[in-house]
């Protein structure tokens, strides 16, 4: 095996790649040799197969490992004493894995790599940051006291041949149909519908006010446009609706009764509960403010080469989400060069940062506990409708996917480290002030 640099400009590295034939031959027939008191062929006796038979019989699968084991020899010895900023890029002409297969040619290829910068962090130790503080208003923890009795109201039968109206809870039992034929997931029994509260397909809901329990009734309506499961997206449908209850709300009290009903001792220490959860909210915000500021000093502090194809990468992910949502207000009047110029430097500021981010925490030992990472894990199955168990099987031959899951918990925690050494003072603001946009 040969493996030649023939280029080193900056983090871009090329190397030319030779591997014999002759070398993959002797690796096939020594591969042959190893299998061949396993094989049971009809005919013979077993480890009595010819060679050339064996040969014919397993060989293009087996110079297929061959080829990849020695591809990835061949990356080793170039990488040595490297960190690739990605994975390896082999170039070769078309066709050449069929002819090195059927042993006519030697296994011969440019492999392009990208490195990782050298990274010395500047001046973490002396960052100083405002974290701005608020006097927690009285009135929205009220506020939210009230939301709460709203969303734990109880409800009463109204009574034989009462009409429901808006604000009522109905019990329905529903059948959908599209052109005659039901359509899975659009049939229920027992389902709880608040009228007014627009959880259901605009147009369902009010067709239902003024019925009474024992009713049945056809609704008609039109999935929007943009309904979440694109087979229904726009289509007209049928709804063959019994009503089997209809209820009133009752009168919530916010008292120690109604605090107990959730848990609690006593209204104060709801009063207390949500108090802190408002708090939370306050919290987390002036977190972002923080972040944000932190971010900048260090993107101000540090200016390094970037690995072309990793501000790429990223580039190109921004670009499908500027183009699959509709513009902000400030870049209505820009034009496509523009925008992506914006977006190119948003890029290249993600990538410079994450990999000072990476390098800060490694430098500080920085870890993800592993049971954080199983709840992000478990929750990134959730949201894709995975059982946990088979997302962890997928896994186990995906080890990019848990990178991609671990990386931004992982940046968390840096960022928490950086705050912590950080000059924190605190600032006083308006509600309004902390809860703008931060960086504005």
């Amino acid at each position: 095996m040969q493996v030649t640099e023939t280029k080193n400009e900056g983090l871009s590295r090329e190397y030319s790649v030779v591997i014999p034939q002759t070398l993959l031959a002797e690796k096939l027939d020594a591969k042959l040799e190893e299998i061949k008191p396993q094989v049971h062929l009809k005919g013979f006796r077993p480890g009595k197969a010819p060679t050339s038979f064996l040969k014919k019989l397993y060989g293009p699968n087996l110079m297929g490992e061959l080829i990849q084991e020695q591809m990835g020899a061949a990356e080793g010895e170039a990488l040595k004493d490297a960190k690739p900023a990605m994975q390896p890029r082999p170039d070769m002409k078309e066709g050449l894995i069929d002819d090195v297969v059927k042993g006519d040619a030697d296994l011969e290829y440019t492999m392009h790599v990208e490195l990782l910068p050298e990274i010395t962090p500047q001046g973490i130790d002396a960052i100083t940051l405002e974290k701005m503080v608020i006097d927690l208003p009285e009135d929205e923890v009220e506020e939210e006291l009230t939301k709460l009795a709203e969303q734990n109201k109880s409800y009463e039968d109204k009574g034989e041949g009462a009409e429901a109206a808006d604000g009522d809870r109905l019990v329905i039992d529903f059948k959908g149909s599209i052109d005659g034929e039901v359509f899975e997931g659009g049939s229920a029994e027992g389902v709880d519908l608040d009228l007014g509260s627009n959880t259901f397909i605009p147009g369902f809901e009010e067709q239902l006010t003024g019925t009474k329990a024992g009713d049945e009734k056809t609704i008609n309506v039109t999935f929007p446009d943009d309904y979440g499961a694109e087979h229904l997206a726009g289509k007209e449908a049928q709804f063959e609706v019994a009503v089997k209850e209809v209820k009133a709300p009752g009168e919530t009290t916010l008292d120690d009764d109604f605090a107990k009903q959730l848990g609690l001792d006593d209204l104060e220490a709801l009063r207390g509960r949500i108090k802190e959860m408002v708090q939370g909210r306050y919290d987390s915000q002036s977190r972002l403010h923080m972040k944000r500021a932190l971010l900048d000093q260090l993107d101000d502090g540090h200016d390094f080469e970037l690995p072309p194809g990793m501000v790429k990468a990223e580039f190109e992910q921004i670009w499908a989400q500027v183009e699959g949502s509709e513009r902000d207000e400030e870049d209505k009047d820009k034009s496509e060069d523009e925008l992506k110029a914006d977006y190119q430097k948003i890029a290249e500021r993600r990538v410079r940062l994450g990999l000072l981010l990476a390098e800060i925490g490694k430098d500080a030992n920085v870890e993800v506990p592993q049971e954080e990472l199983s709840r992000a894990i478990q929750g990134q199955a959730m949201q894709m409708g995975m059982d946990v168990n088979q997302f962890y099987q997928i896994l186990g031959d995906r080890p990019d996917i848990v990178a991609q899951i671990r990386a931004p918990l992982f940046e968390e925690k840096v960022v928490d480290h950086l705050i912590e050494k950080a000059d924190v003072t605190e600032k006083t603001v308006s509600k309004d002030e902390l809860m703008a946009e931060p960086g504005e």
